[in-house]
């Protein structure tokens, strides 16, 4: 199986979606005083950077 770079970045996209839920998940389950905060802020990123990600598929 060759993976070019379109699958390379949805494999990351992917992962960095099932990342960014289970950070967010963390922040609102997990930590109730400032930290699940961050951790929040962190799964949001995650969102962002598997967007561009995302974006980049047919264009690098």
């Amino acid at each position: 199986m060759g993976m070019n770079k379109n699958t390379v970045l949805a494999w990351a996209t992917f992962i960095m979606m099932i990342m960014g839920v289970l950070l967010i998940g963390m922040g609102a389950f997990r930590y109730d005083d400032v930290a699940g905060w961050g951790f929040a802020t962190v799964g949001i990123g995650f969102f962002a950077i598997a967007w561009v990600f995302n974006a980049l598929k047919g264009r690098v």
